[in-house]
């Protein structure tokens, strides 16, 4: 399922569009194994984990790559053994589509 939004491309997103309610949300978020909704529907995420910090910090390059090509950027945390990534369409202040669209090209990632 999650290959349908793998395939698609983001789109830029400045604003002036209402974020997905938490209906919505919930049908997007069954199609990203692994990713969970966070405030409030507001936010995914999604933990890794690693063998060791190198391998955690060379997914988190090449997911800082993937944000580049497409334009939609996550945030990061990353440790000994994990990298957590997070997506939330900043202008505004909820989720769009574009962050499901990068939460399974990331799970490809692996």
């Amino acid at each position: 399922m999650s290959d349908e939004l793998s395939e698609k491309r983001c789109v830029p997103c400045r604003g002036g569009v209402p974020a997905l309610g938490e209906e919505e949300a919930g049908r997007l978020i069954s199609r990203v194994p692994g990713w969970a909704l966070e405030e409030g529907a507001k936010g995914i995420r999604r933990e890794f984990r690693f063998r060791n910090f190198a391998e955690a910090m060379r997914f988190a390059l090449q997911v800082g790559e993937l944000a580049e090509t497409e334009g939609h950027h996550p945030d990061l945390s990353l440790g000994w053994g994990y990298c957590t990534v997070r997506f939330r369409t900043h202008s505004i202040k909820g989720l769009h589509e574009n962050d499901f669209i990068m939460a399974a090209k990331v799970g490809r990632l692996l």
